[in-house]
């Protein structure tokens, strides 16, 4: 990713310090520069309101002064907060090297504002469950999903606790995501040096064996030696025990298994990596 922008979507979760981490992380070895946004809802970010309707049968108008006055200091108060959680942010980045970070408060829906801004960034990053979810562990953040579906970039989904990945694991299925992420790997700096290994799920069979040795071509092309397995289970059960108990901490995988339906849904596999997986995803697309 030279040259490049890595637009970070952060909140005041309990995964926000690692996202940072991580953030930096990237940015340290790919000569990236990092965009930190935090987004106010509508609410928080000082919308007017209409008061005029909240009290009837006579309500004075000391009243709804009083309404509008406490209204406003709620909106300046998530303001002060929001400008923090990104001074913070940005000092955290900044602990991993000379990385150009900039931040930004904006008002209005999440989405809109990863439109807004992804046509200068190489790739997205966000915890993975926001504030209202830190401990709902079988709840995946709704702004995750909406983020995933909408946009053409790579995602980094960050887990709650950072550790600087030193083993990276590839789900391969064949599919044009799992290609991409195959070539992602090869060519960009953010991997290099790091011990990679791609597994398939499935029964052994020559054409799957053919397809890991044509991925662990492209990545010796890139400079990496990518150990390859064929692994029998469900994909999620399999990816999950291999991040659990063989020490990788980082997994890349595809957005969409290859019998997606492109429109609807996130692929299933993905969605239960992200909900139960305890290191980071990248989530090619």
């Amino acid at each position: 990713m030279s040259n490049s922008n890595i637009l970070a979507l952060i909140d005041g979760s309990a995964y926000s310090e690692s996202l940072c981490h991580y953030v930096g992380w990237i940015a340290a070895r790919s000569a990236a520069s990092v965009e930190l946004t935090h987004v106010l809802g509508r609410r928080e970010g000082g919308a007017e309101q209409d008061l005029s309707g909240s009290i009837r049968l006579g309500a004075r108008t000391a009243l709804l002064e009083e309404l509008s006055s406490l209204d406003a200091q709620r909106n300046k108060l998530a303001q002060a907060t929001g400008r923090a959680i990104l001074e913070d942010g940005k000092a955290i980045v900044e602990q991993h090297g000379e990385i150009t970070v900039s931040t930004r408060l904006r008002s209005g829906d999440l989405i809109d504002t990863v439109s807004e801004r992804e046509a200068s960034a190489s790739m997205l990053a966000i915890g993975k469950r926001g504030e209202a979810a830190d401990f709902a562990k079988l709840h995946l953040g709704s702004n995750l999903e909406r983020i995933v579906r909408a946009t053409s970039k790579p995602v980094f989904v960050a887990n709650r606790a950072y550790s600087e990945p030193k083993k990276v694991l590839i789900a391969y299925d064949g599919g044009v995501s799992s290609m991409k992420a195959i070539d992602t790997v090869a060519r960009d700096p953010l991997f290099a040096g790091l011990d990679v290994t791609v597994v398939t799920v499935g029964t052994e069979s020559d054409s799957l064996r053919a397809d890991l040795d044509s991925a662990a071509a492209t990545l010796a092309a890139g400079g990496h030696t990518a150990t390859t397995k064929i692994v029998q289970g469900s994909p999620d059960h399999v990816l999950g025990d291999m991040t659990d108990h063989e020490g990788y901490d980082l997994l890349v995988m595809g957005a969409y298994g290859h019998s997606r339906i492109r429109s609807m849904i996130i692929g299933s596999t993905t969605t239960e990596m992200i909900r139960s997986c305890k290191v980071p995803i990248v989530l090619m697309k």
